[in-house]
Parts: C-alpha cells; sequence; structure tokens
C-alpha cells in the first residue's frame, strides 16, 4: 500500500472509530437535533425519515456496525452505534454527540424487544432482557443524555405501547415492561419540568415493525418455551401471529406523533396511535375498568354522579392544558 494510501486507510478508521461517523462540514447550529433509537427499522426507521425531512438532524441510534451506512446515506442523519444495554457504549455516544456541536434538543427511546411466553414458565434471564432494554434502556439513556437535553430546554419521549394498558396471556413479560414505562414518564415529567422539559409517551397498538421478527427468532432458538410447556398451543398460535407483524399497518401515524412531540408548541403528554378504531376502543374501555375495579368496594367507594362529575373534571383539565 502506498504511502498515500495508507494516509486514506488511517483516516477512514479515524472516522468509523467505536461506531461513530464524523461530519463532512459544520453543523448548522440553528437546526434542532434528536437522538432516536432503534432507528434502523420499523416504528424507529419511520420516526427518523418524518423527523429528517421536516427540518431535524437526527443522531441515529442503531445496535450493529453494519446497520450505520444506510442510516448514513439519509439526508441529515447520522449513525451512532450503541447498544442501550452497555453504560460505556452510551457514554462514548454522548461524547460524540456533544463533539459534533449542535447539542440536543431531543431524545426518542424507541429501542425495544419484546418476550412472551406464559408468567409461570418464563426464565427469569428472559424477564430480565425484556427490562434491561425496555425500561433499563430508556432509563440509561435518558440519564445520560439529560444534561444535554436539559441545556436546550428539549424534549424526551419514549415508545410505550397500548400494552402499556392492556395485559393479554402470554404477553405478560412484555406488558409489565410497558406498564413500567407509563410509570416512568408520570415520574420523570414531574421531575424535569422545572428545567423547562417535557416529557412524552408513544403508545402505538399493532403497526408493522421487525419486533415480531426478533421476538420469534428469540423463542426459536433459545428455545426458553419449550415443547412440554403447559401452554403449547399458546406458544404455536403466538409464533404464527408474530410472523405476520411485519405486515402490519403503515406505522407513519406513530411517526408523525413523533414529529408533533418535537415541533408542537403544545405536545401532549401522551399519545395514543392505533391502527384500527377496535384498538382503541379495547384500550380506553381497559383503563374505564381499571379505574371502576379500583372503586368498587373499597372503604371511601363514589358513586355514578361523582364519577361523572370527576370525569368531566378531568376533561375540563385535559382541554385547558391543551390551550396553555
Amino acid at each position: 500500500m502506498s504511502k498515500f494510501g495508507i494516509i486514506l486507510f488511517s483516516v477512514s478508521l479515524l472516522i468509523h472509530f467505536n461506531g461513530f461517523s464524523a461530519q463532512s462540514s459544520a453543523p448548522n447550529v440553528d437546526q434542532k437535533a434528536v437522538l432516536v433509537t432503534g432507528s434502523n427499522s420499523g416504528l424507529g426507521l419511520k420516526m427518523t425519515q418524518e423527523l429528517s425531512k421536516n427540518g431535524f438532524y437526527v443522531y441515529a441510534g442503531v445496535l450493529h456496525k453494519h446497520e450505520m451506512q444506510v442510516m448514513n446515506a439519509m439526508d441529515n442523519v447520522t449513525a451512532v452505534q450503541f447498544d442501550v444495554r452497555n453504560q460505556t457504549e452510551i457514554n462514548a455516544a454522548v461524547d460524540f454527540v456533544k463533539a459534533q456541536g449542535r447539542g440536543l434538543y431531543g431524545l426518542i427511546n424507541n429501542a425495544g424487544v419484546a418476550v412472551f411466553g406464559p408468567m409461570i414458565e418464563l426464565p427469569v434471564e428472559q424477564l430480565q432482557y425484556q427490562f434491561d432494554v425496555n425500561v433499563m434502556g430508556p432509563f440509561r439513556v435518558t440519564q445520560a443524555f439529560a444534561p444535554m437535553i436539559i441545556e436546550s430546554k428539549g424534549r424526551i419521549a419514549t415508545t410505550g405501547s397500548i400494552a402499556g394498558v392492556l395485559a393479554s396471556p402470554m404477553f405478560g413479560a412484555y406488558s409489565m415492561s410497558k406498564h413500567a414505562i407509563e410509570a416512568y414518564t408520570d415520574a420523570l415529567s414531574k421531575e424535569v419540568n422545572r428545567f423547562g422539559v417535557s416529557v412524552h409517551v408513544i403508545e402505538p397498538g399493532n403497526y408493522a415493525s421487525n419486533i415480531g421478527n426478533a421476538a420469534s427468532k428469540l423463542i426459536t432458538e433459545t428455545n426458553y418455551w419449550t415443547d412440554d410447556s403447559r401452554y403449547k398451543q399458546e406458544r404455536d398460535g403466538t409464533l404464527a401471529a408474530l410472523s405476520q407483524v411485519d405486515k402490519g399497518n403503515d406505522p407513519i401515524d406513530v411517526a408523525k406523533a413523533a414529529l408533533h412531540i418535537m415541533q408542537s408548541d403544545q405536545p401532549k403528554l401522551r399519545y395514543m396511535v392505533t391502527a384500527t378504531l377496535g384498538q382503541a376502543d379495547a384500550t380506553i374501555r381497559r383503563q374505564v375498568s381499571k379505574m371502576l375495579e379500583l372503586n368498587n368496594g373499597q372503604v371511601h367507594q363514589f358513586d355514578r354522579a361523582r364519577l361523572i362529575e370527576m370525569l368531566d373534571e378531568e376533561i375540563d383539565k385535559v382541554s385547558k392544558n391543551s390551550q396553555k
């Protein structure tokens, strides 16, 4: 290799060292930057596309280095490779984003996995994996990037799910993780409001994504849901259903919710986004039924008139908040 070739090769290594890509030109400091984790497929890819087409610069968080090239080919996008389970990699990503000079206005914790299986048989390590990605992942990433978001008085969003309200058989582990995101959102939003930072959760229904294929692969390759399961029929049905997830509705509505969070003067705390009326109906009905279950038979049980009065009060409160 010539001396000139060696120099080019060395520069290339520096540019792509540690899973980050250098910028070829000075950054536009007036362009708001948003980091989206799990950006290379499904909901995250749609979010990245929608944000980058509408005036935002996107740092596209990906798990694997081989996923960077496609993301880097997009306008207003720079790939950043890190695992949301790895604090060292997360810290390196923070240093990289800081060095770019744009600051960071938005963070969307979208990276997630799905683990399915019966609660009385699911191995503990699979539940730990579920929570390590879906709950501890957003927790780690948000803590690491919080100083930058506070500095910009920006916005933090997490991809939850209607599974954060609903809980179906064999979906227990996944629903547990998404219920945790609901609590995380409520607590975090109140804690960082004093810094001028707003917090949001997007709660999608069933949309096309790669999460079903990944969940199916986990079941078949690790065999954690074994052939001698008490729930073998449910396992076979779950695997059949997972094979259809990537054929679901286009998640553009989910991406538009992410854009509204980052773009609107009055973003909402919660964005339930469903592809069908039935999914929306089931989710809202479950919230209503939880309220009634809480109220039923308790020492200070409220009658129907008082419950309706409470509902009207909350409707007024939400309406006023949306007009601020």
